[in-house]
């Protein structure tokens, strides 16, 4: 039995000094390849970027440290950037690319990069490029000689780098927390973009053959993933910030994703006019659930145009206010600034083929100088298409309406299918605009006629408002059809002795009695169109000129024409000269008989 334990304790020596001794081995031979391996590295990293790029770029390190027995390497103070030289030979050889990248960082981490593999079959394999917190500047500058290029390099990189490696892959590159900066080159002022927080990750780069030429692959990748969680930039005039929250794209569906956008003034709705020093209209945006279909990254990458399938935006809201107390900035023409004239205006070309809106709430609001109310107009539940919304000139010259098919609740009520057709081509922002409106009750309306029209609707029902219109930058002209019963409205104004306004008794039983239609047809059963034509102010925003046109439709429709107006102004003027027509022999009669009372007080005495 003793002798079993001494033969059993001599055994376990055994074992622990062959283990011990392999280890010593292991751990003096991965110190031997990890100094051996590491100028052997940085020649084959350096080698592999500057050929690969056609000589283009260059990367500098201080220091690399590596581990042969992890597969794993640190690159110390990395940068990476292109030379300026060589960059004006190849756009003299038409072989530069529109954009240049300067990369700098602290710290560069490749894992599992099997030195191995590269030194018997000379073949990189490098499992995962870790790109912590770099800085990235990106400059572009269109050349003529790269349109219409496909997504791949213009020279195979196999064939840069076949004399030293038969193939390099790296499965994951990874760019975490980066700071991206972007100059537009193509404009006489360079413009500037910065954004940061950036994650970028780029799937299986491979280089060999083949790659250059597969149809699956751009840029020799086989898919790109950006994610940015929050980004918050305030906008130039200091009046707004924009907040961009949650976005995720992947470029092998081409489909992006933003959880929400927000244009959100800095400002309350009466400071924001008041620190602007005008009547300046005020946006709120909020949108959620915002995606994009068959985004084209190579086109934007290469030219920076945004090109997409289909676009999706649901549950959202656009609020405009203006406070037209404050005065008017009569120099600041809104001339040339309706929808489809700013998206020709937008500084990158861009295509999206479909706009799907789901839910978006659109309300326009206006402080009204004269009754010191809030006026409210709101379109709710908006759904509907967008279609050919373009700025770029050679989609343009195939189709050059950009049309809207909307759906609406007025003031949350009545339903009102909207058509607008802009042309994307026309030098005076023509574009045309059609609906429908049924059953609702004419009361909603006062939230709009009562503070900006001075009109109170008592009581109406509406069985059809139509309307057709094509309008430009100088106005809008059209057709109005409203048909209604049992309308009685009241005619107000403000009391400066109360914070509300009142009724103007008179004027409002004059205005039913003479001007106010109480039903269209009448009882001659014809319906009495409105033609209008309506003169925009220069000053004044394109929700302002739908408004208005349909408002001067609406007031000739229920008879309040200039005919009627100056009508009710003479039978006014008469009742006023009546009116004191009787009180001066009121006061001739009171004088007679203070008179006679003076002459009996003296007959009596």
């Amino acid at each position: 039995m003793q002798e079993t334990k001494r033969h059993r304790y001599r055994f376990l020596k055994w074992v622990a000094g062959v283990i011990f001794i392999v280890f010593i081995l292991l751990a003096s031979v991965a110190w031997f390849l990890n100094v051996k391996s590491r100028p052997l590295l940085t020649d084959r990293i350096k080698t592999l970027l500057y050929k690969s790029t056609d000589s283009l770029y260059t990367i500098s390190f201080t220091r690399v440290s590596t581990n042969i027995l992890t597969g794993n390497a640190t690159l110390q103070n990395v940068i990476i950037k292109a030379d300026t030289n060589r960059y004006k030979e190849l756009v003299r050889l038409k072989r530069a690319p529109n954009n240049l990248y300067q990369v700098s960082l602290k710290k560069l981490v490749v894992k599992h990069f099997h030195p191995i593999i590269l030194y018997r079959e000379h073949k990189l394999e490098i499992e995962e490029v870790l790109f912590d917190k770099p800085e990235v500047l990106m400059t572009n500058k269109q050349l003529a000689f790269n349109e219409n290029r496909p997504p791949r390099p213009i020279k195979s990189p196999y064939d840069i780098i076949s004399k030293n490696l038969t193939s390099f892959n790296i499965q994951s590159i990874l760019f975490r927390d980066a700071s991206f900066k972007y100059i537009n080159k193509n404009v006489a002022k360079p413009e500037v973009f910065a954004i940061d927080d950036l994650n970028i990750g780029l799937t299986d780069l491979l280089v060999d053959s083949t790659s250059a030429e597969d149809p699956t692959r751009f840029y020799l990748l086989k898919d790109v993933v950006i994610n940015l969680k929050d980004y918050v930039y305030p906008t130039p005039d200091k009046m707004y910030k924009i907040n961009l929250n949650q976005l995720d794209f992947r470029a092998s569906t081409g489909r992006l994703k933003v959880k929400k956008f927000a244009l959100e003034p800095l400002y309350d709705e009466m400071k924001f006019g008041r620190v602007a020093g005008y009547a300046k209209d005020r946006f709120d945006i909020q949108m959620s659930d915002i995606s994009l279909n068959g985004l084209d990254l190579p086109l934007y990458i290469s030219k920076q145009e945004v090109w997409a399938k289909e676009m999706a935006v649901a549950n959202g809201s656009v609020s405009v206010f203006n406070n037209n107390e404050l005065p008017k900035r009569e120099k600041e023409s809104k001339i040339g600034k309706f929808p489809h004239q700013l998206l020709q205006a937008l500084g990158i070309p861009i295509l999206i083929q479909k706009i799907q809106l789901k839910d978006i709430n659109i309300v326009y609001s206006v402080f009204d100088k004269q009754s010191k109310q809030r006026g409210r107009l709101s379109f709710e539940n908006t759904s509907g298409t967008i279609s050919n919304a373009t700025n770029v000139e050679k989609i343009k010259a195939i189709n050059p309406v950009m049309d809207a098919n909307l759906t609406t609740y007025l003031m949350g009520q009545g339903k009102m299918d909207l058509n607008f057709k802009f042309d994307l081509t026309a030098n005076n922002g023509a574009f045309s605009y059609n609906g429908i409106l049924q059953n609702f009750n004419a009361r909603v309306l006062n939230q709009i006629t009562k503070p900006l029209g001075m009109v109170r609707i008592n009581r109406g029902n509406v069985d059809k408002l139509s309307f057709n219109f094509k309008a430009n930058d100088l106005g809008a002209k059209g057709k109005l059809d409203f048909t209604y019963f049992d309308l009685s409205v009241a005619l107000m104004k403000n009391d400066p002795e109360k914070d509300h306004l009142v009724k103007r008794g008179l004027l409002s039983f004059l205005a039913n009695a003479l001007i106010i239609k109480s039903e269209n047809p009448g009882p001659d059963g014809k319906v009495v169109s409105a033609n209008v034509s309506y003169d925009r102010p220069a000053n004044t925003s394109f929700f302002n000129l739908i408004w208005k046109s349909l408002f001067v439709g609406i007031k000739y429709s229920i008879g309040i024409t200039e005919e009627k107006q100056n009508e009710m102004r003479d039978h006014i003027a008469k009742f006023k000269a009546m009116r004191e027509s009787h009180r001066l022999r009121k006061l001739k009669r009171l004088e007679r008989r203070h008179q006679k009372e003076e002459r009996e007080q003296n007959e009596k005495r």
